[in-house]
């Protein structure tokens, strides 16, 4: 979805329903999407009227620890992901797992791919 839909159609959906119409009726008198409509009127009886935000997800909770983990790889370069797990639990209390410390290196481009030593000394293709 490029945006979201107004606040003036999901007040008037909400509103038909609490006169009485189902959310159904109400999504089809609207042109809105059933499953939207049923959402939105759910949303509602709970007080939560606006629209929630868009966007990207907010910031990691390893983004305040980010001068540590570029240190622990700038002290060793082929530190693996166990040992950069293990690092943080042991001297600042702060549990990783090795799957999130993954996707936060690979969000800011640390890639780490292992090169066979013997792959650089091939001349060429052998057959």
């Amino acid at each position: 979805m490029a945006r979201a839909l107004s606040d003036d159609l999901r007040v008037r959906v909400v509103k038909a329903s609490t006169d009485g119409l189902s959310a159904r009726q109400a999504a089809a008198r609207f042109g809105a999407g059933i499953s939207t409509a049923i959402r939105w009127i759910a949303r509602a009886r709970t007080g939560e009227l606006a629209a929630r935000p868009q966007g990207r997800r907010r910031g990691s909770s390893l983004d305040a620890h980010e001068a540590f983990i570029v240190a622990l790889i700038e002290e060793r370069r082929d530190i693996t992901l166990h040992e950069m797990a293990a690092r943080p639990l042991a001297e600042r209390t702060v549990s990783i797992r090795r799957s999130a410390l993954s996707a936060w290196l690979g969000g800011r481009g640390w890639t780490f791919k292992k090169v066979h030593p013997r792959y650089w000394s091939r001349s060429g293709p052998t057959s």
